[in-house]
């Protein structure tokens, strides 16, 4: 067998090589790799908190059960995430057309201290009308966040001043309050609203 071909066969085995490693990388701990379920969302059914939203009326996780839902935390404060992300659901709701009233959209803000259900209420005014907009205490805050295995923290910023550092991704769950994935901050349109589309097409395959 000549060099030549010895070199080839060795870079071929090689390759074969890199390739089983990059699949098992990707499976294990890269894009690929299963949500641990330590991390993923508990079903709204078994999510125990109360807030208020935009209108004054009292909502909890049992008054998204019936249809899909996006839920998102953010806050009114918040410099570009939250308006970009809020600007971004408002086009995936206008893609969905008649759809988006077979929808839950919810924005659940991590700074109650500043954003009163008053400020909930102008903030949201902003983006698309089906988005709603809830506040609860510190402690209620504290348990959506952890049933969502949402994380955010308070940042001072000088003198009295702070900002919040949250978790950026939206939320989805089906009508029977499932969790159905998420949505990664900045992700493109194109790959946002099929998503969505899949959720609505399992809640008609489960009420059919």
């Amino acid at each position: 067998m000549s060099r030549r071909t010895l070199l080839a066969y060795g870079a071929a085995i090689a390759g074969v090589a890199a390739l089983a490693l990059f699949i098992g990388w990707w499976q294990v701990d890269g894009p690929g790799a299963p949500e641990p379920v330590a991390q993923r969302p508990l079903p709204l059914t078994q999510m125990d908190f109360q807030m208020t939203d935009q209108g004054g009326e009292t909502v909890g996780p049992a008054s998204l059960l019936g249809n899909p839902s996006m839920v998102f935390f953010g806050f009114t404060y918040c410099p570009d995430v939250c308006p970009t992300t809020l600007s971004d659901i408002s086009g995936w709701l206008d893609d969905l057309g008649d759809d988006v009233a077979d929808m839950n959209v919810v924005f659940i803000t991590v700074d109650p201290k500043r954003d009163t259900v008053a400020a909930m209420a102008e903030y949201v005014s902003y983006f698309h009308p089906a988005i709603q907009g809830w506040r609860g205490s510190q402690d209620q805050t504290m348990r959506a966040a952890e049933g969502f295995r949402a994380s955010y923290e308070k940042v001072a910023t000088g003198g009295d001043d702070y900002t919040m550092n949250h978790t950026a991704s939206v939320f989805m769950f089906d009508a029977e309050g499932q969790f159905a994935g998420t949505i990664d901050y900045h992700e493109p349109r194109e790959f946002a609203v099929p998503k969505i589309r899949r959720v609505l097409a399992r809640t008609e395959e489960e009420t059919s």
